[in-house]
């Protein structure tokens, strides 16, 4: 078969494209999913009473569903009732639901690994609830956390390739054009894609385990 032109310099820039679409979406889904994550996370470690039972059966509800559903929700059923997104917003929302209710489960996790003792400790020095946990109980669960989130955070990174379904120029929707109009190139878009994917998750993992040791020498 023949690859010449495969890896032409306007083809890996189209792809390069591709790639920095890709980090744009995970860059903000990460951001306001560890925001909702959280809050949800420490609303259903508080045991407050009716909106965390609430709040879990949301959560579990979507966790059990498949996130290419999510994202056919976010573009296609919300404009059914007024909330119009384009193609990247719609994309970031969807991100952003999914990846909201792993990491609140590794939240409400990481805060109940905290002895209770802990919070009774706080409580009895003076700090009222949230200053124990945002004083005493967060940054001791952050600890045990991170490694968790950060291969969370690596498979939403992989996620996004599902955006290709809603026509998201990502990596996987830009690599698809390029084959598409030389089916001989197939193989190297594929090795390629391969390529990126893999050095932007392996530098992550290596931060997980780099962490992952580091909690452990501790």
């Amino acid at each position: 078969m023949d690859f010449s032109g495969a890896f032409s310099w306007m083809n890996i820039r189209f792809l390069l494209d591709g790639l920095w679409v890709t980090v744009q979406v995970s860059i903000l889904s990460i951001i306001f999913s560890m925001i909702l994550g959280g809050v949800a996370g420490t609303i259903r470690y508080s045991g407050i009473p009716f909106v965390s039972k609430a709040l879990g059966i949301v959560i579990d509800i979507i966790r059990n569903l498949p996130l290419l559903l999510i994202i056919f929700f976010t573009y296609f059923a919300l404009p059914q009732i007024g909330i119009k997104l384009n193609i990247f917003w719609a994309a970031v929302a969807a991100l952003t639901i999914f990846e909201s209710a792993m990491l609140s489960e590794i939240f409400r996790a990481g805060l109940n690994a905290v002895p209770k003792g802990q919070t009774e400790a706080g409580l009895s020095s003076g700090l009222t609830y949230v200053q124990t946990l945002a004083i005493i109980i967060l940054p001791q669960a952050l600890k045990s956390m991170l490694p968790a989130i950060l291969s969370q955070l690596i498979s939403l990174i992989k996620d996004t390739s599902l955006a290709v379904i809603i026509s998201l120029p990502e990596l996987m929707h830009n690599a698809r054009i390029v084959y598409g109009q030389n089916t001989n190139y197939v193989i190297p878009m594929f090795v390629a894609m391969t390529a990126m994917y893999f050095v932007v998750c392996y530098l992550l993992s290596l931060a997980s385990r780099y962490l992952e040791t580091r909690n452990y020498n501790y």
